[in-house]
């Protein structure tokens, strides 16, 4: 029987040959022009950002039934249009600017809950899955009441957008809802 740390792991293969495979047939056709998201937003014309939304969201779904996630409790969602647009004007404020894709790394995202002893496993190996499987990057989040492991998928290349993957813990669960809805929320 597989486990939940194999059952990460395997999500998060899945999730970083679903991103390549997705970001190939969105990027690599020609269809599309194609942006060195490496720059900062008021180089990244807006409405490339909400044309790629507008397709993960209406196709996400066909990537993710032919995906080997059957067993694997997730959840997942594309950002809303109105969230992407209030993010952006959070880092157009910003006098420091930074590359889109360091903060627009989230337009879809997955969430696995698992308990104390999976995540200390987790952290003992996500290196070694990184460099594995040639992820982004990863990081311990603690901000705002707010408490989770987030895992970054781009392929290597700063013309797809990342993707990411949070785990929480079980017992963060309910103060992440919360400290989710305050923060992240604020548009509504």
């Amino acid at each position: 029987m597989e486990s939940q740390v194999e059952k990460v792991e395997r999500l998060v293969v899945e999730i970083n040959k679903l991103h390549k495979a997705y970001s190939i047939d969105y990027f690599e056709t020609g269809k599309v022009e194609k942006i060195n998201l490496s720059k900062t937003i008021s180089k990244i014309p807006q409405d490339h950002i909400f044309n790629y939304r507008l397709n993960l969201h209406e196709s996400i779904n066909d990537y993710l039934m032919r995906a080997n996630l059957s067993g694997i409790e997730y959840f997942y969602r594309v950002k809303t249009s109105e969230s992407i647009q209030d993010k952006i004007n959070r880092y157009l404020k910003n006098t420091d600017q930074y590359p889109v894709n360091n903060w627009l790394n989230d337009i879809f995202g997955c969430r696995m809950i698992l308990s104390t002893s999976e995540i200390e496993e987790i952290e003992n190996i996500l290196d070694t899955w990184t460099y594995e499987y040639g992820l982004k990057n990863w990081y311990k989040r603690e901000k705002d009441g707010y408490k989770g492991i987030h895992i970054y998928f781009k392929n290597k290349s700063n013309f797809y957008f990342p993707w990411e993957l949070q785990i929480w813990n079980q017992e963060d669960m309910e103060g992440n809802i919360e400290a989710h809805r305050k923060q992240k929320r604020l548009f509504v």
